[in-house]
């Protein structure tokens, strides 16, 4: 059963420099483009999925679903701060999720589990985050109570000085899915 009270927004802003090319665009083995396959990852999981692009971006040429929304980021090269905090504006103003999962466009391995498992934890005022060996993941679902904050990150800056900041608002689910860490950032990084 998806998940209504958790809007899922993806960040596909980037430039991709390390990658050489436009990563989101790039097929997966048996799985089509990167970023059309990591929101088919999600889209069993959650009613509502927005996808925070550059304000230039075609989305079907992303394969992007017309029944996902989109959320243009003017700043997108500034970094991932301030394409995070066009989302969050943009959820604020519309949105009356009591939470969001912040999952980056190039993450199309996290499995079912964790999204479910998240989405159990999440509350207007946690921050939810898996954590494989030791080391945080993604997604990490922030309370509306965190959205404010979010909404003023600037340049390169992501999200991680809002959860230091309120360590006792984080609830941290170990698993055993590496998925959580594995990224796509250069192209030795594609599955063979």
């Amino acid at each position: 059963m998806p998940c209504e009270s958790v809007v899922a927004l993806v960040l596909a802003a980037g430039r991709a420099r390390r990658f050489g090319s436009d990563k989101r665009r790039t097929c997966l083995p048996s799985r089509g483009p990167l970023l059309a396959a990591t929101l088919e990852t999600l889209r069993p999981h959650f009613t509502d999925i927005r996808v925070v692009l550059r304000h230039d971006d075609d989305r079907r040429l992303l394969g992007i679903p017309a029944d996902i929304a989109t959320i243009p980021a003017i700043e997108a090269e500034q970094g991932m701060g301030a394409s995070l905090a066009a989302g969050l504006r943009a959820l604020s103003r519309d949105s009356h999720a009591e939470a969001v999962a912040v999952m980056h466009g190039d993450m199309p391995w996290v499995q079912g589990a964790i999204f479910r498992a998240l989405c159990a934890q999440a509350h207007a005022g946690l921050i939810v985050r898996p954590v494989f060996q030791g080391q945080g993941g993604h997604p990490v679902v922030f309370g509306r109570q965190f959205w404010p904050r979010l909404c003023c990150l600037e340049g390169d800056t992501g999200a991680r000085g809002v959860v230091r900041d309120h360590r006792a608002a984080c609830i941290e689910i170990e698993t055993l899915d590496s998925g959580v860490l594995r990224d796509i950032d250069r192209p030795e990084d594609m599955p063979r």
